[in-house]
């Protein structure tokens, strides 16, 4: 079969990295006649690009990415470019799945009431195109929940998660909820903790529905090269 390259960001955080650790073995458990191999951008190793060469073929790589970015466009691309027949797909998001998994973040953390206010807090990029992931995936996160939901960026993007929640105090909000739109714990993670929201919900994590979008992806990509 084909292999599987679950291309991550990389953090120096522990729990960061055993949270992808635990992703990329759930996908594994999922696809149990697939070679899963892990792959990241920064800060970890191994390198994709080093992952890409040493596959026993032509993988497909699928970013465990919230959106594309400089490093779905650059980074992921370079390597895939470097392997003839090596195939990148779609980041993550936007997703419905993910927007479940949100969802289940914020009742976890809070019995939305009224009054309350949503800020979705993302990772943030500089590409356009991430922005535009970004409002796919609330628009989907609206139709699930009752409160009217914000984006905020740790970087990259205006407005900031910290500017976001300001906003919706001003605004008349009772209590805002930063709702943690990041894969794993890290500098991200930290980031939208220390954005000043009332409640702050638990990263996505290693959920199982995560693990699926990963393999919807992969199976996408082998159906449109199969032709």
């Amino acid at each position: 079969m084909t292999p599987l390259i679950a291309c991550a960001h990389g953090t120096r955080s522990e729990k960061g990295r055993e949270t992808i650790a635990a992703l990329v073995a759930a996908v594994a458990d999922l696809l149990p006649d697939v070679d899963v191999l892990p792959a990241f951008v920064d800060v970890q190793e191994p390198e994709i690009d080093d992952v890409v060469a040493v596959a026993a073929s032509a993988p497909v790589v699928v970013p465990v990415l919230l959106s594309r970015g400089f490093h779905t466009r650059v980074d992921i691309a370079r390597a895939v470019g470097s392997r003839a027949g090596s195939v990148q797909t779609a980041p993550l998001g936007p997703h419905p799945l993910l927007a479940e998994v949100v969802r289940d973040r914020i009742a976890a953390a809070v019995d939305v009431a009224g009054g309350d206010h949503i800020v979705f807090a993302a990772a943030g990029s500089t590409d356009p195109r991430a922005v535009d992931d970004v409002e796919a995936q609330v628009a989907l996160l609206r139709t699930l929940v009752s409160a009217p939901v914000s984006i905020g960026y740790a970087a990259g993007a205006s407005p900031t998660i910290a500017d976001a929640v300001a906003a919706a105090r001003a605004a008349g909000a009772t209590r805002v909820i930063a709702a943690s739109y990041v894969l794993a714990p890290g500098f991200f993670a930290d980031v939208v903790v220390r954005a000043g929201a009332d409640v702050t919900t638990d990263v996505l994590g290693a959920d199982e529905r995560i693990a699926r979008v990963v393999v919807e992806r992969y199976r996408a990509a082998l159906g449109a090269a199969a032709g």
